[in-house]
């Protein structure tokens, strides 16, 4: 069994360090109720900026030296997308929306954003990753996406058969909320799977709103947790049994053709 806690919370748009300063009490109590994995949203600390060249960090930059300090206090794994700038090395030399998930130990397990938003002009700005990324927390596997790869269902349908979790980090505006709502439901009740998506509020600085609507939901479709409109903190016992119990009485999965 994991204890998840879906931070939902506002930005200080492209001000780092006014951002973590309002998210380390919202931890706090997050471990504080009992949660191992906290997970904050996309590009958590500056919003959904293209400004890369102000947002974008190195790996050992402030907010994933932050995320390190903040799981090792409180002994939880924390997760959350950065700006990551490219490294000299990288054949490709844009950034990317690199999603983390940090360890208390100091571990870092990273995933790249396979699906950079078109739409808003992400994909001239952000390279694109190609790996995905499960990570076993407390023998929960964790499936790790960013906002718009929760478009794409073959990302969920060709996760290995023992994930449990799909977590989705993201900055997804209100005009298009009933699609956000739809699309996490959806991927609970076809994959037989939790899914978390964990989705900022307020005003971002291109002036588009967000209300939030983060949930979780079961393998069932059942929403255990949900919150719109304002900052608040989601939690959920998340359990391995019951993903597994739920695919046994409804084999769906064995009927799949390809």
């Amino acid at each position: 069994m994991l204890r998840l806690a879906a931070i939902q919370h506002d930005i200080v748009w492209e001000d780092r360090d006014a951002t973590l300063t309002r998210l380390e009490p919202m931890v706090a109590r997050a471990a504080g109720a009992g949660a191992r994995l906290i997970a904050l949203t996309e590009m958590f600390a500056t919003g959904f900026s293209m400004r890369v060249h102000h947002t974008a960090e190195p790996e050992d930059g402030p907010t994933l030296q932050w995320m390190t300090e903040q799981a090792a206090r409180h002994g939880v794994f924390l997760a959350g997308s950065v700006a990551l700038a490219a490294s000299a090395q990288a054949a490709e030399q844009r950034p990317t929306n690199a999603m983390f998930v940090v360890g208390p130990g100091g571990e870092r397990h990273r995933y790249d954003k396979i699906h950079p938003f078109t739409y808003a002009g992400e994909d001239e700005r952000f390279a694109s990753g190609t790996d995905p990324l499960v990570v076993t927390i407390d023998g929960v596997n964790v499936g790790c996406t960013v906002c718009y790869d929760l478009r794409f269902a073959y990302v969920y349908w060709d996760r290995p058969e023992d994930v449990h979790l799909e977590l989705v980090v993201a900055n997804w505006p209100e005009a298009r909320r009933h699609h956000w709502r739809t699309l996490l439901d959806a991927r609970a009740i076809e994959g037989q799977v939790y899914v978390c998506g964990v989705n900022r509020v307020g005003m971002a600085g291109d002036r588009l709103p967000h209300v939030g609507d983060s949930r979780i939901i079961d393998p069932m479709g059942a929403v255990l947790a949900t919150g719109a409109g304002a900052e608040t903190i989601l939690l959920a016992d998340i359990d391995p049994g019951h993903v597994e119990r739920t695919r046994e009485r409804f084999p769906f999965r064995a009927d799949r053709r390809r």
